[in-house]
């Protein structure tokens, strides 16, 4: 197990109910500045309870935020706290939302030109207080530091993260999510699959307690997810599907473990040049890259697919374990090649050239250069089955 250091300051106020608990989190603020997406939270009910709590307050609202969250969408919301001197920000929505709000509450203070934060890895030293209402489990961002902003007009995507920009509470009601369209569950539950197996499938470095913390959220996520996408309103289904999703990503599993990220980096990339969902992404790319990057890491999936997937004798091999993997994924109704997406050799020319132009070396072992990149992507085209 390697050193490290753990700090989570989020307090987490979770089921039914916990909205109209808001009242005593914010007791020292006077200007409220309310994030939110494209208007759900106004036809579910969401919004009026949120109003309801924040009641004697100095409310402004900035709705819009996009799913992966444009920077010139955010840059508006950073000019109207200004104008209005806004000392807290609560944030009411997934995690496209959070990430835009953190991007916000780190941009308020910042006296450059905030799309340096991201684009330079600037360290965000402070920024505004924000709290977070969470309606889409998937990213984990309600619990983390972490943040992922992207630039239109020029087709980049760049995560960012600080301690300041942990949120100071987050509201996890299981209810919030009953109306939820079942192909953004379904990309949730990927995200949070593919979360845990970043963190998890590299190379064994003796960490028990974490592998068994991983192993027990991918358990609960094959165990809940199709469940919970046939049976919307059952609140136990729902509340194990929003909590394996705030645990996949809160810091807790990344502890003293190596960890790959090559899959979101490369994710990313589908989504910036293409618009694809970011879940959608995962579950393209992962088989693709644990088929090419097999023989580094085979005792770990060895170890998947004995643990997670129950895979024994001559059923226990790499390959099964992917299937299995990939599999899953199909199973919610989410696709896992590129070419079921319409998309040819031609298209994966414009990442492999930004990949090379970055000169970024990927992976837990950073040997997943720009050729691999373009090898991962191949095996993305190629049918399923």
């Amino acid at each position: 197990m390697k050193n490290f250091e753990f700090y989570n300051p989020v307090k987490v106020l979770f089921g039914e109910g916990q909205i109209d608990k808001i009242p005593q989190e914010i007791l020292p603020y006077s200007t409220i500045l309310i994030t939110y997406g494209g208007g759900s939270i106004k036809r579910n009910g969401v919004y009026e309870k949120v109003v309801n709590a924040l009641n004697g307050k100095k409310v402004i609202e900035f709705g819009g935020i996009e799913p992966n969250p444009r920077y010139e969408t955010l840059i508006k919301a950073v000019k109207l706290a200004r104008e209005n001197h806004v000392d807290f920000v609560l944030a009411v929505g997934g995690g496209s939302v959070i990430d835009g709000t953190k991007f916000i509450v780190a941009s308020i203070p910042f006296e450059g030109e905030p799309w340096e934060i991201v684009a330079q890895g600037i360290k965000v030293e402070k920024a505004i207080p924000f709290g977070t209402v969470l309606t889409l489990p998937a990213t984990g961002s309600e619990m983390n530091a972490g943040a992922v902003i992207s630039r239109e007009a020029t087709k980049e995507k760049y995560s960012f993260g600080s301690p300041a920009v942990y949120p100071k509470f987050s509201v996890l009601d299981p209810t919030t999510t009953f109306s939820l369209p079942q192909h953004q569950v379904a990309n949730g539950i990927v995200d949070a699959f593919a979360h845990v197996l970043e963190q998890y499938l590299t190379y064994p470095s003796n960490s028990p307690i974490q592998d068994r913390f991983a192993e027990g959220i991918l358990q609960t996520l094959i165990e809940v997810g199709l469940k919970t996408l046939e049976n919307p309103t059952d609140y136990d289904l729902r509340a194990n599907f929003m909590w394996s999703c705030t645990m996949a990503l809160n810091g807790l599993i990344s502890t003293g473990v190596p960890t790959d990220w090559a899959t979101h980096m490369i994710g990313h990339e589908l989504t910036a040049f293409f618009g694809l969902d970011h879940g959608v992404t995962l579950a393209i790319i992962y088989p693709a890259l644990l088929t090419e990057m097999v023989e580094f890491k085979k005792e770990k999936i060895l170890q998947y697919g004995s643990r997670v997937w129950n895979l024994s004798g001559n059923n226990l091999t790499p390959e099964r374990a992917i299937e299995e993997t990939e599999k899953f994924f199909r199973s919610l109704g989410v696709k896992t090649r590129l070419t079921e997406h319409g998309f040819s050799n031609a298209d994966i020319k414009p990442i492999v050239d930004r990949f090379v132009a970055r000169g970024w070396k990927l992976g837990e072992n950073r040997n997943i250069t720009p050729d691999v990149v373009e090898k991962i992507l191949k095996r993305a085209l190629e049918p399923y089955g």
